[in-house]
């Protein structure tokens, strides 16, 4: 049940004091009001969840009351109480905007049940608006990583997952720090709540603090209604701040009371909400260094650093691009070639296996997707690859043989080959094992290589295959 801010709204002292007393007990932030008049200039403030109201009243009835809430856009649920069992009071409070009906004298199990109802009905609203209004994405599946750095990562998510431990993602744009949050939330026990990823790097910092904790009705110019804000979006669940070294330092003492309080805020309230919230964030920036610059607060940086992960850039763990290749192409294929079948040249794969990828996985994604809109009938070639991938820029062995602008691409993307390969197997000291590794491919691919560029007259082979046990 997500916490929720419950007004009670009645002219008798005894019946306010006792539910009051109740709800405070069974976890709810509770106002009262002792008429109406007195509860719609709270209402207004657009804090309220829900209003438990009886009908008669001095002032204003009940039902007036909840005519008002609704001409003036306040999202107030309202539960009304009443001590004569009239249906056609019941009805008439329907027809005004209420959501539930209650005859007195009221049992405390009963408006706790009721409570429950309109909790779910509100949190299916609030999910619905979310959805909209923020690009969550969904449960992809998962690519079994080969590398030794990415077995420890997904070691670590393993760890942590189950528990309530706030987590610092480090790691340079594009290595699926987003990814790693994700999958954080989906193995916890937050999983069924929601997951709301913030990029602190794209919100306005004039509104990010009504983005991020809410504002009441009228807090500012242009608040023409309340907002909830990110965090009670995420309550029960889990928050992905990322790009959180871009957060200004009035918003990190704003932060760091959240972590430590759990509760948050809103601009122009005058009262706190408990928020049980997650908290994931993310940084491509060393958050230490803006320590030591006072571009970040030391405590909040150590409550973030509780526990770190930190994800490996793809030039650190070759092992894992050809399988990585391979996984993306089938996705991409999903998805923009309707599941067509796929066909890619083992040059392509050679030649994605050995660059450099400054943008990591993001960029990999990129380049996928580019190739499978340009391939003819779903056959991947070299032609279908950036200008910087297919001429061998950005990889990560410096090669010096120069592309010859009058033989065609796959002529010219040989000779880039043949001259990465001989430069693998020196670097190796003959040992082509290490060669293939260090290449990211089978051994078996290196000598079909080694057999094809020796045929053609572009590798000198016979001192690169010197001692191979295969020659002897």
């Amino acid at each position: 049940m997500k916490s929720m801010d419950v007004m009670v709204i009645d002219d008798e002292p005894a019946i306010r004091q006792i539910l009051t007393a109740h709800l405070s007990r069974a976890g709810y932030n509770v106002l009262q009001a002792s008429n109406g008049l007195n509860a719609f200039e709270l209402l207004s403030k657009g804090d309220i969840d829900v209003a438990i109201c009886d009908i008669k009243m001095p002032d204003i009835s009940g039902i007036e009351l909840v005519r008002r809430a609704r001409a003036a856009g306040i999202d107030t649920s309202f539960i009304m109480m009443t001590a004569f069992a009239s249906v056609d009071t019941a009805i008439e409070a329907i027809q005004a905007g209420a959501a539930d009906y209650m005859i007195k004298p009221v049992r405390n199990e009963e408006v706790l049940h009721r409570l429950v109802k309109i909790a779910d009905l509100r949190g299916l609203r609030a999910e619905n608006r979310v959805l909209r209004s923020l690009v969550l994405g969904k449960k992809k599946d998962l690519f079994g990583f080969a590398s030794a750095p990415m077995r420890d990562l997904e070691r670590l998510i393993d760890k942590v997952s189950p528990t309530d431990s706030t987590v610092l993602i480090t790691g340079e744009s594009g290595t699926g720090k987003g990814v790693i949050a994700r999958r954080i939330h989906q193995q916890s026990p937050r999983a069924s709540e929601a997951f709301i990823p913030v990029n602190c790097g794209a919100l306005p910092e004039n509104l990010m603090e009504s983005e991020l904790f809410g504002h009441t009705k009228g807090a500012f110019t242009g608040a023409d209604r309340a907002r909830k804000g990110l965090f009670l979006e995420a309550d029960k669940g889990t928050i992905f701040l990322d790009e959180i070294g871009e957060l200004p330092l009035q918003l990190q003492v704003k932060l760091l009371h959240v972590i430590e309080e759990k509760s948050i805020r809103p601009v122009g309230s005058e009262q706190a909400k408990r928020a049980d919230v997650r908290i994931v964030a993310a940084t491509n920036r060393n958050l230490a260094q803006m320590v030591a610059e006072g571009k970040f607060r030391e405590d909040l940086y150590f409550r973030l650093s509780v526990f770190q992960i930190h994800a490996p850039p793809l030039r650190e763990r070759r092992q894992d691009i050809p399988g990585l290749v391979r996984f993306l192409l089938q996705r991409g294929a999903k998805r923009l070639l309707e599941g067509a079948p796929i066909l890619i040249d083992p040059e392509v794969e050679e030649l994605l296996a050995a660059y450099e990828w400054p943008g990591n996985v993001r960029e990999m994604e990129n380049v996928i997707d580019r190739a499978l809109i340009l391939a003819d009938d779903g056959h991947v070639t070299c032609a279908d690859l950036p200008p910087q991938i297919a001429k061998g820029k950005g990889v990560g062995t410096t090669v010096t043989t120069p592309l010859d602008s009058g033989n065609n691409l796959r002529e010219q993307v040989r000779s880039f080959e043949s001259a990465l390969i001989g430069k693998a197997i020196s670097d190796a000291d003959g040992d082509r094992r290490i060669a293939a590794q260090k290449l990211g491919i089978g051994l078996s691919s290196l000598y079909r290589k080694l057999e094809e560029y020796e045929t053609l007259g572009l590798l000198q082979v016979s001192a690169a295959l010197q001692d191979d046990p295969r020659q002897a």
